[in-house]
């Protein structure tokens, strides 16, 4: 069952990516102006998998000492919106801890760097969940060096890939 929800899932987010990828190339011909189609198909993906407008939220991935933390919340208050963000992050929390890193990839639609070695290391990595007045937060944390640098890598990807600071 979950496989076939995976299958799902992987299907629609191409199949957005695809018509999405065609909107903004026609309109990037009619404005002139530079548009990243391949950053628009991957926000759509987002919005797919997350359930948020990805445009009308703020994504921050830091790096802490033993970790790191992502923290995603709306930019006006939304409460359906802070919800779904909240669900999100807490159905990111459960699949990061059993090792799942499926929902990045689907977004991303490549192999996210440091998920391989923190799905080899899950019992050694803590994930924690806490609501924030528009959204949620998720805490990474290990003492494992190791663990560390693949959630630092991971994070950094993510920065990138985002356009974060």
């Amino acid at each position: 069952m979950r496989h076939s929800v995976h299958l799902t899932l992987v299907a629609l987010a191409a199949t957005a990516a695809r018509g999405l990828g065609a909107q903004a190339t026609h309109h990037h011909a009619d404005s002139g102006a530079t548009h990243d189609s391949a950053y628009a198909a991957m926000q759509e993906r987002g919005r797919i998998v997350m359930g948020v407008d990805q445009y009308t939220s703020t994504h921050h991935f830091d790096d802490l000492p033993d970790g790191g933390r992502i923290t995603l919340v709306r930019n006006a208050d939304d409460s359906v919106g802070a919800a779904r963000i909240r669900t999100h992050l807490r159905a990111i929390t459960a699949a990061f801890s059993a090792g799942d890193f499926s929902s990045p990839m689907l977004v991303h639609m490549k192999d996210v760097p440091g998920t391989t070695l923190m799905a080899a290391k899950k019992a050694m990595i803590h994930y924690s969940v806490r609501d924030l007045p528009r959204g949620a937060v998720v805490t990474i944390s290990t003492h494992d060096p190791d663990a560390i640098r693949a959630v630092h890598d991971f994070l950094a990807f993510q920065r990138s890939e985002h356009h974060g600071p």
